[in-house]
């Protein structure tokens, strides 16, 4: 039964619109880094899945995470198209009308995959692309959502997801890493960031709407929604000094762009952690993030992994360090529904962390290099090279970013007299 509390139910209307906000974050954060003739093709990515998302969580996606269950791994179609969700429906937290939760948990689905959208940049065909996000949101992440947050298995074993390190971060970077593994590298190298400045924008965007993400995940308003708050902005502040820092060292100058995929790291790091840990796990949270995702990704440079926007080290790996930290350092004085970690007595919880993430990992990686495997059959993944020249946003789509800088390169070309 539905007990309205109308601070709970403006508070989670207020965090779905911050979640709503990093989806454009994210592309104007992946657009900054790719070069200027492929701007446009990255953005697409993230505000078509605004889009097309929206279509597959109202059929069914909503009703495969939340409604019934199959075997603790995915639920039914119950309320598929949102039959039987009425005024009186109540969400898993019943004084918040459950409109309320399908629109918060439908941002959550909105961004996840376009995260992916990053690694695979400037060299995927848009029709795949499509495809891809259909699939993957109905075989990874909806199983992950039900699994971890729905009544699934891994939540009645113990499992804790404070608001997405397993089922955002970790299965879309390590679906990143299986998608660039697949797809192989770019044929044409990318002169990118292109933009530094639009990166800081994406980045800005990104990590004010972290908050309705990270804080929002509590549903309700109580200390320990403003312990989330604090821990997102601690973890993100030091993860990017941190990651500045160590740049610095090893660059030998201090890069803004560091800073900004720093502090990336540490929002996707702390996000299982966010609402049961302390503020100074939240700082030593940040502190690891920004120095072993910054060396993640000079191991994937040393290796020769194309992914173009570090999507693996930043988020794969950060949600992954994340989930284990929480296996280290949960403390229920921070939220008596939480748990003890490692540190506090219960290393039983530190394990179903670890073989859990573990677990999502394999999924994410298996499922996802088996569907490009399966699209490709039925229509080209890769873009052909002379397309990849050409640049995506005129190959693809017949747009340009920059009408002004298009001409210049005309001239260069002795195209224009």
């Amino acid at each position: 039964m539905l007990h309205l509390d109308t601070g709970n139910t403006g508070f989670m209307i207020l965090c779905t619109s911050l979640v709503m906000l990093m989806t454009p974050g994210l592309a104007f954060f992946y657009g900054g880094l790719v070069g200027r003739k492929n701007v446009l093709a990255i953005m697409i990515q993230s505000f078509v899945s605004m889009g097309w998302t929206t279509v597959i969580w109202y059929m069914y996606g909503y009703s495969l995470c939340f409604s019934g269950d199959w075997h603790g791994v995915i639920g039914n179609f119950h309320n598929a198209f949102l039959h039987g969700v009425d005024l009186t429906t109540p969400s898993p937290n019943d004084t918040i009308p459950a409109f309320v939760f399908i629109a918060y948990q439908m941002m959550f689905a909105i961004i996840t995959p376009a995260l992916i959208s990053g690694a695979f940049a400037n060299r995927v065909t848009f029709k795949a692309y499509m495809l891809f996000l259909t699939g993957w949101l109905t075989f990874v992440y909806f199983p992950f959502v039900h699994m971890v947050w729905g009544g699934g298995f891994l939540q009645k074993w113990g499992v804790l997801d404070f608001a997405g390190g397993i089922v955002v971060h970790n299965i879309a970077g390590i679906a990143a890493l299986a998608s660039v593994l697949y797809v192989g590298k770019r044929h044409t190298a990318d002169r990118g960031p292109h933009s530094i400045p639009l990166v800081a924008l994406g980045t800005g965007l990104l990590w004010f709407g972290w908050y309705g993400f990270n804080a929002g995940s509590e549903m309700r308003v109580d200390s320990v929604t403003a312990t989330a708050f604090l821990n997102t902005d601690l973890a993100a502040s030091f993860a990017a000094v941190a990651w500045l820092f160590v740049a610095w060292f090893n660059e030998k100058k201090p890069k803004l762009l560091g800073l900004l995929t720093g502090a990336v790291a540490g929002l996707a790091t702390v996000t299982p952690a966010a609402g049961y840990v302390s503020p100074t796990t939240a700082v030593i949270i940040g502190l690891v993030a920004g120095v072993v995702c910054y060396y993640a990704v000079e191991l994937k440079n040393k290796l020769h992994w194309d992914d173009a926007l570090d999507v693996w080290g930043v988020h794969g790996v950060g949600g992954f360090l994340g989930i284990i930290m929480l296996g280290i350092f949960a403390n229920k004085a921070f939220n008596p529904a939480g748990a003890n970690g490692l540190l506090y007595g219960d290393p039983g919880f530190f394990l179903k962390q670890a073989v859990a993430v573990l677990f999502s990992s394999v999924w994410a990686f298996v499922f996802t290099y088996a569907m490009l495997y399966v699209i490709d059959m039925f229509t080209t993944v890769k873009v052909d090279e002379m397309s990849e020249e050409i640049g995506l946003d005129e190959s693809i789509h017949g747009e340009r970013a920059y009408e002004e800088t298009a001409e210049r390169d005309d001239l260069v070309h002795g195209d224009l007299r």
